[in-house]
């Protein structure tokens, strides 16, 4: 039987670091507060290691619970002409790559990716600005696509790189999980939302849904799986497009 993972009942057993991260946005942005975030960051994720190590699943909803409207957080679409045109044929020439640290390396087609096993859940997105919403999502397991792809004995973290390119800074964004988050059950690539494809505004083809953490993790438009050793070469090292643009929290656990 599987295990329900409260969201309250973390958050209170997560306690002192939780407590910690509460101060964060107070004081991330001086440069000698560093390493005070840092090791905030690094005792709520060793605190909720501890807490999910039997990988319990965070609370999934009735079909009747699904928001009215879910809002749009992040770019409504990515920009340029090549992604319009992948939109146009409703992704038909589109393939996911999953490289890297892989035996395997995998493009697969959207159609391909709605043969293999599918996952559906209806789960809440926390975002970090302060709303919440339910919504359902069917998409494919990623630890499933790891398996497929074979991963080498250094694989450490999964990168995403997604068709969106932030106009904040001109970089495309990016976000990262390591293994343990990877293959939970309810971390997914979802090409479905609210029983229909999923829509631009929220991500088309695929977005992310890592259900144990908050709304910036779960990255939309993803292009491609990229399996690494460590996060220091990609953007200012941090793991993520807010972590590097805003100092974002690398482990955003709820």
């Amino acid at each position: 039987m599987s295990l329900l993972w409260n969201r309250r009942s973390v958050l209170t057993a997560a306690g002192f670091g939780t407590a910690a991260l509460l101060g964060v946005e107070l004081v991330r942005n001086d440069q000698w507060s560093r390493a005070f975030v840092d090791t905030a960051e690094r005792l709520t994720l060793r605190t909720q290691r501890l807490i999910l190590a039997r990988k319990p699943l965070a609370r999934e909803f009735a079909l009747n619970d699904v928001s009215a409207h879910f809002p749009v957080n992040g770019s409504r679409v990515a920009p340029g002409d090549a992604y319009q045109r992948l939109v146009d044929n409703g992704f038909q020439d589109w393939k996911l790559r999953i490289h890297g640290l892989v035996r395997n390396p995998l493009a697969l087609s959207l159609t391909e990716l709605r043969q293999l096993g599918a996952r559906a859940q209806i789960t809440m997105h926390n975002c970090d600005e302060g709303w919440n919403a339910i919504g359902q999502w069917i998409g494919v397991p990623l630890g499933l696509l790891l398996t497929m792809a074979g991963l080498a004995p250094s694989a450490r973290y999964v990168v995403f790189h997604c068709l969106d390119k932030k106009a904040d800074d001109g970089n495309f964004y990016y976000e990262s999980i390591d293994l343990f988050d990877a293959y939970h059950p309810q971390t997914i690539l979802a090409y479905d939302m609210n029983g229909r494809p999923l829509p631009v505004e929220h991500g088309a083809p695929l977005r992310l849904r890592v259900e144990t953490q908050i709304g910036y993790k779960n990255a939309k438009f993803v292009d491609r799986v990229e399996v690494v050793d460590r996060l220091t070469s990609f953007g200012k090292g941090r793991g993520g497009w807010w972590e590097d643009f805003d100092n974002a929290v690398w482990y955003a656990g709820q």
